[in-house]
């Protein structure tokens, strides 16, 4: 297959631990590998590591795959740095963190397996849910992975059938679901019974248990007993087979050595050690994988040295605990893939070929869309976006504590040149008052009545204004005031666009911009679309700040003008035109007025989804939807909401943002010649904040 991937990341996560997650994670990269020329390798949460020491799967990864990725850039948190933020309720900064790094590492990929966490130790109970949460953050697919082992089939299907559910449930899409270490004469079985309770489009695949992958090494078994190893390092990743003790005679231990033999005996036992190593030369024997000696005993001198004269020795090992306990512990080690296990990673990716659908798989790949975008990923696309071609922003309202505060986050950041007005002693009185840190020297400070500045500027008004009867005197008492003095220079070219209205109205704010900056071309009226970040979607909500009660014409203005701010912030519009009425079933002034505005939406732009009029419920919700317009390609799915009139819109936004306790960045003026942004008088720190990084995106446009 020859097809390109144009997705650019899949996200690996499973359960429960010990599934065996690795063999999918080894395969997958192998496949991709063949599909996309630059592979990455992504752990947002990885198990707590010793110092110096690091993590064994993505160490497996990087070194057998040859990728150019430093380990520390491959992971985003250990598991006790999550607990403790979880803790702190910090979930924010867990996934901001996590969307951070796994951009860092799409920038410099085609593509980036992205492996979930291993449900070890303190917090597992909490991982299933925050692996959901990652994927649907980072708007990537997902492979389920569940073990066999200890499972009923029901039990087993059941089990993937829920964790299918879930990542469903919350917007995530599933390519596939794994039954691993399955019973090998059960492997059909286990398949039909998934593609049973799966949608077809979901992979239902199943792989046998595989002993080589369940069996440590040597070197795993030297790890986990703290042995100590006396002969055969050079084969120290040699796969243990069955083990057994010998502890009978020579004659009749040999009768139960099988392939792979681990060798468990007391380190004096002379006899057993002797008779493992010939019995590995001869053919008519099994072979022997290594030798363990227990109670922290080793053999004679005379003995030793007869060992030190033979070739091809095995790995002998001695473990400090008597053969019982040295015997359990082996017994309860989970072994894993190492880099420097190549037998096992081998073994993983065959099982791997031969066991999944790899063909269909692919196509599911390059056929997945991001449906949508997080409110997480939004926000971190706005940054990025504005931090590539920074700006200047005027900020009126430079005493404000707020206005201050977002002013330090946006230097910090270096997102965006500032300006504030004011005066410059009282706004480092007022800093100091708040213990705010914000270094002076990065920031523009004007007071306007003190600027040279200041008498051009009121020239300038005086030209534009003066067929309204304003005077030079009149337009230098305007001038004094800050928001007219901002959007001068958004005006002259001083600044790239200004926002205001902490605590100024949202006339006070817009009426200098209509004067005098006016309005696009193409554009007959200005209008405001809020930015609603919900739980897992980024809606439009337009107009609910400026235009009291459009008309048919005005609507459809602001339905255009907001598709093109969706475009122009990577969200594909589709268009719901709200009204008390779906489709053709209501009469009456209002619905009339919104089914004109749509027509009005079909003959300018044939090329914008959009369906009006439509009730809320039918234009968010699939079922309803369906129901009340079941030919409809925005019904259930729409993502731009233009409502009838501003007492609807206001209400509305104002409604959800309080009671979903969603993030409503806005309201952003459309159809200005530059931008020019009004904040709510209630609006938070994070408001302007957000509310300035849009205005810096608008602005790379002029």
């Amino acid at each position: 297959m020859n097809q390109k991937l144009t997705n650019k990341a899949v996200y690996i996560t499973t359960t429960e631990p010990n599934s065996g997650k690795s063999i999918i994670s080894l395969g997958l990269m192998q496949l991709l590998l063949g599909k996309a020329a630059k592979v990455g390798y992504f752990r947002p949460i990885i198990d707590d590591l010793a110092p110096g020491e690091i993590d064994n799967h993505i160490n497996t990864v990087i070194s057998y795959f040859n990728l150019d990725l430093k380990f520390e850039d491959a992971y985003a948190f250990k598991r006790s740095e999550v607990i403790k933020k979880k803790n702190e309720n910090k979930d924010d900064e867990i996934i901001g963190t996590i969307i951070d790094k796994f951009k860092s590492i799409e920038e410099r990929f085609d593509f980036i397996l992205v492996e979930g966490s291993s449900f070890v130790g303190e917090g597992a109970i909490i991982e299933f849910d925050i692996n959901v949460l990652i994927a649907k953050n980072l708007g990537v697919p997902a492979i389920i992975l569940a073990s066999a082992k200890g499972k009923t089939m029901e039990e087993l299907v059941s089990n993937l059938y829920m964790a299918y559910d879930t990542f469903r449930d919350k917007g995530v899409e599933v390519l596939s679901v794994i039954a691993n270490k399955v019973e090998p004469q059960k492997l059909e079985l286990a398949v039909s019974e998934l593609e049973k309770v799966l949608p077809a489009n979901v992979i239902a695949n199943a792989i046998p248990a595989n002993p080589k992958l369940s069996n440590p090494s040597i070197k795993e078994i030297v790890d986990a007993l703290d042995a100590s190893v006396l002969f055969g390092e050079a084969y120290i990743n040699n796969q243990a087979g069955n083990f057994s003790v010998g502890a009978m005679q020579l004659r009749n231990y040999l009768t139960h050595l099988k392939e792979n033999a681990l060798v468990i005996t007391p380190g004096d036992r002379a006899d057993i050690i002797l008779g493992a190593l010939q019995a590995n030369l001869s053919e008519n024997y099994p072979s022997v994988s290594g030798i363990v000696l227990t109670g922290g005993l080793t053999p004679e001198d005379s003995i030793i040295k007869l060992i030190e004269g033979l070739s091809d020795i095995v790995p002998i090992i001695s473990a400090p605990r008597g053969t019982y306990s040295v015997t359990n512990q082996i017994g309860e080690i989970k072994s894993q893939i190492y880099a420097e296990n190549t037998e096992k990673i081998l073994t993983s990716i065959q099982e791997f070929e031969k066991h999944i659908k790899v063909d269909d798989l692919v196509e599911r790949l390059i056929t997945f869309e991001t449906k949508g975008v997080t409110p997480r990923m939004f926000q971190y696309n706005l940054l990025k976006e504005a931090k590539s071609n920074k700006k200047h922003i005027v900020l009126p309202e430079g005493l404000d504590e707020r206005v201050l505060r977002a002013t330090k986050q946006l230097v910090d950041l270096d997102a965006v040149e500032i300006t504030l007005l004011g005066d410059k002693k009282e706004i480092e009185e007022k800093l100091l008052n708040l213990d705010l840190d914000l270094d002076l020297s990065l920031v523009n400070i004007i007071n306007p009545i003190e600027s040279p500045l200041f008498e051009s500027y009121s020239e300038t008004l005086y030209e534009l204004r003066k067929h309204k009867n304003v005077n030079l005197a009149m337009a230098q008492d305007l001038m004094e005031d800050v928001s007219y003095f901002g959007t001068m220079m958004v005006h002259k070219g001083d600044a790239d666009g200004m926002v205001s209205g902490a605590v100024h109205t949202t006339q006070h704010t817009i009426r200098p911009a209509l004067q005098f900056i006016k309005t696009k071309p193409e554009t007959s009226i200005v209008s405001s679309v809020f930015f609603m970040c919900l739980e897992d979607r980024v809606s439009v909500y337009g107009d609910c700040a400026i235009n009291p009660n459009p008309t048919a014409e005005q609507l459809s203005e602001i339905a255009i003008s907001s598709a093109k701010t969706s475009i122009a912030f990577g969200i594909e519009p589709k268009i719901a035109m709200l009204s008390y009425s779906s489709g053709t079933s209501g009469v009456g002034e209002d619905v009339e007025k919104v089914r004109a505005a749509t027509a009005l939406i079909k003959s300018k732009r044939p090329d914008l989804k959009v369906e009006g009029p439509i009730q809320y419920d039918a234009a968010v919700d699939m079922n309803v939807g369906k129901t009340k317009l079941p030919n409809s390609e925005v019904a259930g799915q729409a993502n731009v909401f233009i409502f009838p009139d501003l007492n609807t819109g206001n209400n509305t936004y104002k409604a959800v943002q309080r009671e979903t306790k969603a993030l409503a960045i806005g309201p952003i003026i459309q159809g200005l010649n530059k931008p020019v942004n009004d904040l709510s008088r209630g609006c938070t720190t994070d408001d302007i904040f957000n509310t300035v990084i849009v205005t810096v995106i608008q602005a790379q446009d002029f």
